[in-house]
């Protein structure tokens, strides 16, 4: 059994290119994938907001005109509530202790723009970990948690290494459209990021060492696999 740090944005809210509040959290699919897979392959799973606050599940991610299935929106709010006490009383980023964890896990929703991509705490713990070799998985737009790594040389810890993510093209045409305030895939590339990007709305992971990430919401059962067999090594 290994200890997964989950890091979940905190966020509720984005604003918009235009300046108007979008609600927003974490994605039900990807969340509930993710923390159910390992879970069920042994894991031990903790929960870690930014300040310890309960995370809120974008509105979004459990409405069936966007899941597109109302059968797997009711099985992820089934799942959500039956992890409410994880989620209620969740870990906070500056209590993490690095040393006990393996893995870092990093879902997204658009909250993660509002909080994570900056978050001075979460910078320094994915430097560490990645110093380390722990291994980051961060997909969809959680990878815009990893904008907030950057060394004492302030120099971004995973400049030149390989990464998928939400791109712009999903962002164009099924995300937020250009109100987007900016493209998560486009500004890693520009702080030196290599995004591989697959075909829109399908699976598509990338593992560069010890950072396994997933392009959407379609890549969360491989993006668990991958870890799980990582993990196994």
């Amino acid at each position: 059994m290994s200890h997964i740090l989950m890091v979940v944005t905190a966020a509720d809210s984005l604003t918009l290119a235009d300046g108007s509040s979008y609600p927003t959290g974490f994605w039900a699919e990807e969340l509930v994938v993710a923390h159910r897979d390992l879970s069920e392959a042994g894991h031990q799973i903790t929960i870690a907001t930014p300040g310890g606050v309960k995370p809120t599940v974008d509105p979004g991610s459990l409405s069936a005109s966007v899941v597109g299935d109302q059968a797997r929106v009711d099985e992820f709010a089934a799942y959500i509530a039956a992890i409410d006490a994880s989620l209620a009383h969740p870990l906070s980023l500056d209590d993490v202790v690095l040393a006990d964890y393996e893995a870092i896990v990093l879902p997204g929703g658009h909250g993660p723009m509002a909080d994570l991509a900056t978050d001075a705490t979460l910078g320094s713990i994915l430097t560490a970990a990645n110093a380390a070799g722990t291994l980051i998985a961060p997909f969809c737009h959680g990878p815009a948690g990893l904008l907030s790594a950057i060394n004492a040389e302030g120099v971004f810890a995973f400049a030149g290494r390989r990464l998928t993510v939400f791109t712009d093209e999903e962002e164009k045409t099924g995300g937020l459209g250009e109100n987007t305030p900016w493209f998560v895939a486009s500004t890693l590339a520009e702080r030196g990021a290599i995004v591989e990007g697959g075909a829109p709305w399908t699976s598509h992971v990338v593992r560069d060492g010890n950072l396994i990430s997933g392009q959407n919401p379609q890549s969360s059962d491989a993006v668990a696999a991958e870890l799980i067999a990582a993990l196994a090594k």
